[in-house]
């Protein structure tokens, strides 16, 4: 009879435990209670606040995760008075319509959505998805903006986010920063580089070295110039030592058919590294390799320098 009680205890003990349990490495939850994500009054991160769900009307028609996805929403977008804090979501930005297909939450905004500033726009969407992934049902969170996905600073889709996505990053301000790049590309000839400035939001962990290179990959973004490097080519590795920055492609580094000149490809990364950190040399590998000759014209064994030859005559030089 001990026993039995004890197994029954046991049993609701653990009931219990697992009714306060949060998804996706989130915090503690206590039974009805959610966390809403605004931002502080300086607008640099975002501070969750308690809020204790209602419960939802005997003769309502909406489902349970029906209710806590409008009573979510509703949070996010009305701050409490007495709080010092913002809505992630700014007034201006319109919220149509949400449809939950399996555990993937849709969200509509009109196109305001995508004329917010880049860093607001990850502090918002950073919100949404850690509030609205508390509710049961919801495991992921897509953004549409005008009924069209939402995209990143390369023009990819971003797809549909957990709350995971944002447990290391949304409590520091410092966790994204806007950096501006010089960027050179292929002239219309694609026997000269130009350059195109760009303004990028990325997190502070991935190295400027880094961002140049994926940004060259996801190509140009100025009319009448050309991609340098394809998009499929797969960055391994990249570190820096002594103001060399080694680099490390895959194979698909050497299936570069585009319609540039040989040297174009070499000379686009070095210039735009060169222009906007401390490189000034660049050793690039394919596999760990540096006994490759590219386009079978350019042995990869040597160090390149910065070359602003290959820069077009109208171009002005890298500062």
């Amino acid at each position: 009879m001990k026993r039995w009680i004890y197994s029954l205890l046991l049993l609701v003990l653990l009931v219990v435990l697992a009714g306060c349990q949060r998804r996706d490495g989130n915090e503690e939850q206590t039974e009805g209670v959610y966390q809403i994500y605004y931002m502080n009054s300086s607008m640099t991160r975002l501070e969750p606040q308690d809020y204790t769900m209602p419960q939802m009307p005997a003769d309502g028609t909406a489902t349970e995760t029906d209710w806590k996805i409008t009573n979510l929403m509703e949070q996010l977008k009305t701050v409490p008075q007495d709080l010092d804090r913002q809505s992630a979501v700014p007034d201006k930005v319109g919220f149509e319509r949400y449809k939950l297909e399996d555990t993937v939450l849709y969200l509509y905004f009109d196109n305001n959505y995508a004329m917010m500033n880049p860093t607001r726009e990850i502090l918002c969407r950073a919100a949404l998805v850690r509030t609205l992934t508390q509710a049961e049902g919801v495991d992921y969170v897509a953004i549409y903006t005008a009924e069209q996905p939402l995209m990143d600073s390369t023009g990819v889709p971003v797809g549909a986010m957990t709350g995971a996505d944002f447990i290391d990053n949304i409590s520091n301000v410092n966790a994204f920063e806007k950096t501006e790049l010089t960027l050179y590309f292929a002239d219309s000839t694609g026997e000269k580089l130009v350059k195109e400035q760009r303004e990028v939001v990325h997190n502070v962990t991935t190295s400027l070295e880094k961002l140049v290179v994926e940004q060259l990959i996801a190509g140009p973004d100025r009319p009448g110039i050309g991609a340098t490097l394809p998009k499929d080519t797969k960055l391994l590795n990249v570190s820096v030592n002594e103001n060399v920055c080694y680099l490390n492609f895959d194979a698909s580094f050497l299936n570069n058919s585009l319609d540039v000149k040989e040297y174009i490809p070499i000379y686009s990364i070095v210039n735009s590294l060169a222009a906007v950190s401390s490189v000034n040399k660049v050793q690039i590998a394919v596999n760990g390799s540096q006994d490759v000759m590219f386009r079978d014209s350019i042995s990869l064994n040597q160090l390149f320098e910065r070359n602003l030859d290959y820069n077009a005559e109208n171009e002005d030089s890298p500062q």
